[in-house]
């Protein structure tokens, strides 16, 4: 489909305008659709742990001789330090040393510890419990011939029971 503007390039923006309950239809190309001010490319969002990883690192004083390269992508620790992203998988392997010290600085330590295990409350002891305290409830209500609140709570032990 050609542009509906100037009917020279494949229209990429299609846009559709209600006014007044009348519906129009613009197939417009990149171009033309620049001039309306539609914006037409997708952006990268900025990424605020990369941002926030560069501006740390830039402020860590570079050491003389510092001339680590990834042997994977080519990256080197300038490259990190300017993008705060690495090149591949590997540049962590190659800038080991200096990534150990921007975690120190960022967390506090290089070393993940992350949370503590606890055991799970046993059920069974709360379960059993519950049960007596029905079966109690039951004799009770029992001895004061009271019947339909009996024949719940029975029902409620078989329930638990079984």
């Amino acid at each position: 489909m050609l542009c509906g503007q100037c009917g020279e390039r494949d229209a990429m923006v299609h846009l559709t305008q209600i006014v007044e309950n009348a519906v129009t239809q613009l197939h417009l190309c990149e171009k033309c659709a620049a001039e309306k001010g539609i914006e037409t490319t997708i952006t990268m969002p900025a990424s605020p742990l990369g941002e926030f990883l560069q501006a740390v690192q830039s402020q860590a004083p570079e050491p003389a001789g510092d001339l680590a390269r990834c042997e994977f992508c080519g990256t080197t620790i300038k490259d990190f330090r300017a993008s705060g992203r690495l090149g591949c998988a590997h540049c962590y392997q190659a800038f080991d040393k200096s990534l150990r010290e921007l975690l120190r600085r960022v967390h506090g330590s290089a070393t993940h510890v992350g949370r503590s295990y606890t055991a799970p409350v046993l059920l069974d002891r709360t379960r059993d419990a519950t049960l007596e305290g029905l079966k109690a409830e039951l004799r009770a209500a029992v001895a004061h011939e009271e019947f339909e609140v009996a024949a719940t709570l029975r029902d409620k032990i078989r329930g638990m029971e079984g």
